[in-house]
């Protein structure tokens, strides 16, 4: 099997034995470095993903005799299915690619790794992979991160900071970083925590043409979460854009913005019905 061919081609187009592909590539360190890559960036599709391949995933992270490049590809495969399984908590265990063991096991070891003195480049993609299921320990990793002065180091806490919560002034300070890479993840972070300060910025990029194109895409989801209501207007012409790509972000936002305002109108319509079952209780009514 050509794995060059995999990358692209869908993963629900994958052949049935890419998974075992995948992992025969990934322990065969006499197989070429580049298939070795391809395999650990595509064995992170919850498609392929069990306890099997994280085990695999996770050996190479912590082994000191592979690669750097692979050992950093590794981690960050494991952020998907971190990701599945702290949503799910486990609640439909047979509906998740890994047992929960295996989930605990990935966590502790790559907290583990992350202490250790291992190359920077694997200790950002473990940082990377690792918020996707927010931990304790993340939060002061993070800080470090953002204050340490490399400009990597403060890519990935920016990118973190997208998946725990609690650094809306970090991130409001990210908005204006003159680092292209810093900048498309600050707006991916405000728009996930729906940060209304950063408004004005997000709205900026959005009907700027001259903005660059990843950017403006990643502003275009920004405001549909920030503001469902205004985005809305914001963004019925770029749904007509001639621009594929801008005219499908734009209608999914719309999309996006719309179901959030409906919950929104839900949670006002719950809190007026409490505000007057309040009222009704002080008035002596409805009291057995």
């Amino acid at each position: 099997m050509d794995l060059n061919t995999l990358l692209d081609t869908p993963p629900w187009d994958w052949p049935e034995d890419a998974g075992e592909t995948f992992l025969e590539t990934l322990v065969d360190k006499q197989a070429k470095e580049a298939d070795r890559l391809i395999a650990a960036q595509l064995a992170g599709d919850l498609i392929v993903m069990n306890d099997e391949m994280a085990d695999v995933l996770l050996a190479i992270v912590g082994s000191g005799d592979e690669p750097e490049e692979l050992r950093a590809k590794a981690a960050i495969s494991l952020g998907p299915v971190l990701e599945e399984a702290g949503l799910d908590e486990f609640e439909d265990p047979d509906d998740l690619p890994i047992a929960e063991r295996t989930y605990h096991e990935i966590q502790d070891t790559l907290h583990k790794l992350y202490l250790e003195s291992n190359p920077k480049e694997v200790r950002r993609r473990i940082l990377e992979a690792a918020v996707r299921a927010p931990q304790g320990w993340h939060t002061s990793a993070i800080s470090a991160a953002y204050s340490s002065g490399d400009k990597d180091w403060k890519l990935t806490a920016v990118f973190a900071m997208g998946w725990v919560r609690g650094f809306d002034g970090q991130i409001l300070e990210a908005l204006e970083s003159p680092d292209p890479e810093i900048h498309y993840e600050a707006v991916i972070a405000a728009g996930r925590w729906q940060l209304n300060a950063a408004w004005p910025h997000v709205v900026a990029l959005v009907e700027d043409p001259s903005t660059p194109k990843e950017l403006r895409l990643a502003a275009i989801e920004a405001v549909g979460a920030i503001r469902p209501q205004e985005a809305q207007d914001i963004l019925l012409d770029l749904a007509e854009s001639r621009d594929e790509e801008i005219a499908e972000a734009a209608t999914e936002a719309i999309s996006v913005s719309m179901d959030l305002s409906d919950e929104e109108d839900d949670e006002e319509e719950e809190g007026d019905e409490e505000d007057e079952d309040d009222e009704e209780d002080e008035d002596g009514k409805w009291i057995n």
